[in-house]
C-alpha cells in the first residue's frame, strides 16, 4: 500500500484570545494519498480553512498547537515534521514548495499594483534556481495550460484587468508553477458563475491526471465534491464527524449532519420540494457543546438525547474506510 503524501494525526489547534483559549480544530486525523483528491466539507466556521492552513503553518501568531498534534509530509524517502518547522527558511519546503494554496478570493491574494507576471516570476525565483528569463517562460507556459487566452500579453497585466474566472485560473497557474505535491484549494469555485465553475473543476481534474498531484479541496458544496473528490471528510465545529469515499458519503450518509447538508441541496428532479436547511446555527467556538458537538442541532437523537449531551461519540466504522462519529450510527439506529 502506498504511503500517504501527508498525514494529519490528533490535530488540535486553539487560538489565544482575550476571552481565553478558543478551540478551532479538535482531535482531527486524516491522510491524503499521492494523486488523491480529498474533499473537506462543512459550513462556514466549521474549521476547514484553519485545518488547511495548518498544513502550511499559515495560521495567525496567536495559534497554539496542542501537544500530541502531528502533521507528517512524505517527500520521496524523507519524512518532514511540519509542526517543527519554525523558521521562515525551514518553512519554504511547505510554503510554495511541496504545498501550494489557492485562496478563496484571488483578487485579495494578488498584489493590485504588481503585474500577474511579476508575481509569478518572483515566487519561482524564491523557490527554484531559475533565471528571470526561465521563470518568465515557465509562467507563460502555466498561463497557457490553464486556458488563459493570449498568455504572453496577460502576463504583463494586473489582477483588476482579469475577469473573475481568469483571476482564478491565474491563481491556479501561479500555485502550480512550482510543481507542488499537494494543492490546497480553499473554496476555489464559490465566487464563480456556474459555467466558469465547471471549467475550473474540469481543469483541476486534468491537472491531477497530468501531474499526479494531490488536492485538498475545501468547500461547503457537496455537489461540487461529488464531481471532484475521491474521498470526503465532513467537518463540524472543528471535529471530523464523517469520512469515506464520495460514493459512501453521498449515497449512504451515516451522520445526521451529513444528511442535513445533503437534504439542504436543491433537487432538480423535484423543483416543488422545499429546501430543508440544517436547523439552528453553528455554536460559537467559545461555547462548545458538551458530548456530541452536533447535539444542539440534531433532529434524530431524541431517543438517546441524554447520551448525546453528555458523551463524546467514538468514531465507528460503517463499511470499509467509512468512519462516523455518532452514537446513533454506533448502535445502528440511523435512518
Amino acid at each position: 500500500m502506498t504511503n500517504p503524501l501527508i498525514s494529519v494525526k490528533d490535530l488540535t489547534l486553539r487560538f489565544k484570545t482575550d476571552e481565553g483559549l478558543v478551540t478551532a480544530v479538535n482531535d482531527v486525523s486524516f491522510d491524503i494519498a499521492p494523486g488523491e483528491v480529498l474533499g473537506l466539507v462543512g459550513e462556514s466556521g466549521s474549521g476547514k480553512s484553519v485545518t488547511a492552513k495548518s498544513l502550511m503553518m499559515l495560521n495567525a501568531e496567536n495559534s497554539v498547537y496542542e501537544e500530541g498534534s502531528q502533521i507528517t509530509l512524505r517527500l520521496d524517502d524523507e519524512e518532514i515534521d511540519v509542526l517543527s518547522l519554525r523558521r521562515p527558511r525551514e518553512q519554504m519546503v511547505i510554503r510554495g514548495g511541496a504545498i501550494s494554496m489557492i485562496f478563496q478570493e484571488p483578487m485579495a491574494s494578488f498584489a493590485p499594483a504588481i503585474t500577474i507576471g511579476d508575481q509569478m516570476v518572483e515566487q519561482l525565483l524564491i523557490h527554484s534556481d531559475m533565471t528571470a528569463a526561465q521563470a518568465r517562460e515557465v509562467s507563460i507556459e502555466m498561463l497557457t495550460r490553464v486556458g488563459i487566452p493570449e498568455p504572453a500579453q496577460r502576463f504583463g497585466q494586473y489582477a483588476f484587468e482579469f475577469s473573475g474566472g481568469m483571476r482564478q485560473r491565474a491563481m491556479i497557474a501561479m500555485a502550480l508553477s512550482t510543481k507542488p505535491r499537494l494543492l490546497i484549494a480553499d473554496e476555489p469555485t464559490t465566487a464563480l458563475d456556474v459555467t466558469i465553475q465547471a471549467q475550473v473543476i474540469e481543469l483541476m481534474k486534468d491537472l491531477v491526471r497530468e501531474f499526479h498531484m494531490s488536492i485538498l479541496f475545501i468547500t461547503h458544496d457537496l455537489g461540487v465534491i461529488a464531481q471532484t473528490a475521491d474521498r470526503v471528510a465532513v467537518m463540524y465545529l472543528g471535529n471530523l464527524v464523517e469520512t469515506g469515499t464520495v460514493r459512501q458519503v453521498i449515497n449512504s450518509p451515516a451522520h445526521p449532519y451529513t444528511r442535513g447538508l445533503l437534504n439542504s441541496l436543491p433537487k432538480l428532479d423535484d423543483l416543488d420540494a422545499p429546501l430543508t436547511p440544517v436547523p439552528g446555527d453553528i455554536p460559537s467556538p467559545l461555547d462548545r457543546p458538551s458530548g456530541c458537538v452536533f447535539h444542539t442541532r440534531c433532529v434524530e437523537s431524541d431517543a438517546i438525547a441524554e447520551k448525546c449531551r453528555n458523551e463524546i461519540p467514538l468514531t465507528s466504522i460503517d463499511g470499509a474506510n467509512h468512519r462516523v462519529a455518532c452514537h446513533l450510527a454506533a448502535q445502528g439506529d440511523q435512518p
